[in-house]
């Protein structure tokens, strides 16, 4: 292989970082490109949103991180779009006006991710903030504990009411681990802070429109996480569809009946939609993206046509090279083993075909409360709870942060209490 090749990676999460790290022997120049300076942990972004962990301890600067490999150079940018034929990449222009550079490459991963979905009502974003991003886990926090400080000083009850609701909607693991946190700051973290107001009055509904919380799970699983957030003050609302929300309302629909529910605080956790980078590399080769925004690539991870372009991670959908496409869940490991296969075929100069393994799903609830489904074996209680602990810590970025992350659980579970409760913006 060419020593001069270079890879330009876009995306510095899950997909894209391990695209990179895979490429720390191989004889080529890699550029990573990603719109901000550090990498998020995604799956611990509610434990920053409900004050069991500081930003810092699950976002590492990409910098940082790739420090020791010389053959990578990192570009904070973000990118406007690609020219396929001339293997370009065009970055925005930047806030003087200027043109944004264009870089060239030889060979290009595209790891975008993705973003929440409000389902064609993008204004309710702005009542119900979303957890995929740090900015939008702070804001949460921010409004989750001032809730509590508003209900400490009003004097309408109706009103009162209305700052301890929360509302919650999509039960997948991000919504039920958010709820069941929100419910345990609720009814233990707070309970003896407060004056005027009984926190442990609060209710948290999670909404969900199917039929039980955890689709991805067995059914037996669902049962026992919906027992669990129901013993710590949460309360599953399945076959429940919202239809609107204002800024401190949410309408529901149950079995044709609609109601309202004042609420304050409502975060959204439903379904995702793709970077919009998968409609450029679409409209690059005149293909069409799916309902999800989604392109589609061949069963190697190479867009059609461009076996010089890999996509991988929530923006795609892979081809299984019969007409039909691979069943991936849109969750961490799968852009994880997606990024360290590219990695192994620009390597060998190869082209092989992605084959996802499944080492099972995972979700907490709360104190000593989680669900494990791991290869058919299912676990609950206090046992999928270490399990989960392990597995998050094993996957977080630095051992720094793993070191600061479990001390900062092994205090939490000693004190029952939250060390970044602080409130800001």
């Amino acid at each position: 292989m060419d020593q001069q090749q270079h890879v330009v990676v876009v995306g510095g999460g899950f997909g894209g970082l391990q695209a990179v790290r895979g490429l720390r022997r191989a004889p080529v120049r890699v550029t990573l490109v990603d719109r901000q300076n550090f990498h998020l942990f995604q799956p611990l972004a509610y434990q920053v949103a409900t004050g069991a962990l500081s930003a810092v301890e699950i976002a590492t600067p990409l910098r940082q991180i790739l420090r020791r490999q010389r053959n990578v150079r990192v570009v904070m940018a973000e990118v406007a779009g690609f020219d396929l034929e001339q293997r370009q990449v065009r970055l925005a222009d930047l806030p003087s006006g200027e043109p944004g550079a264009r870089l060239d490459y030889d060979l290009l991963v595209v790891a975008g991710g993705s973003a929440y979905s409000y389902f064609g009502h993008d204004d309710w974003a702005q009542y119900a903030p979303e957890l995929k991003s740090l900015e939008g886990a702070l804001h949460l926090r921010s409004r989750i504990f001032s809730a509590f400080e508003a209900a400490e000083v009003e004097r309408d009850e109706r009103r009162r009411q209305a700052w301890l609701t929360f509302v919650v909607v999509g039960a997948g693991p991000t919504g039920v681990e958010m709820a069941g946190q929100i419910a345990e700051i609720a009814q233990d973290t707070l309970r003896r802070d407060f004056r005027s107001v009984d926190t442990r009055a609060a209710r948290v509904l999670l909404v969900e429109a199917a039929d039980r919380v955890l689709t991805a799970f067995p059914p037996s699983l669902s049962r026992k996480a919906a027992k669990s957030l129901e013993g710590i003050g949460a309360t599953p609302m399945v076959d429940t569809t919202v239809v609107d929300i204002g800024s401190d309302w949410v309408e529901v629909q149950r079995n044709g009946d609609r109601e309202r529910i004042e609420a304050q605080t409502i975060v959204w956790a439903a379904g995702v939609s793709a970077s919009p980078l998968a409609g450029e590399l679409a409209r690059s080769i005149g293909a069409e993206v799916d309902r999800a925004g989604r392109v589609h690539v061949e069963p190697d991870l190479t867009l059609s046509g461009h076996p010089e372009v890999f996509a991988l991670g929530d923006m795609v959908i892979v081809g299984d090279g019969k007409g039909g496409v691979q069943p991936l869940p849109g969750v961490a490991p799968v852009a994880m083993q997606e990024g360290r296969h590219v990695a192994r075929s620009i390597a060998a100069g190869t082209r092989m075909p992605f084959r996802y393994h499944d080492k099972g799903n995972l979700a907490t609830i709360g104190r000593s409360h989680a669900v494990a489904d791991i290869k058919g074996l299912h676990l609950s209680g206090f046992v999928a709870w270490v399990t989960w602990l392990g597995v998050h810590l094993a996957y977080l970025i630095g051992f720094q942060n793993r070191l600061l992350v479990l001390l900062r659980w092994m205090i939490s579970y000693v004190t029952r209490g939250r060390g970044a409760r602080v409130i800001h913006g």
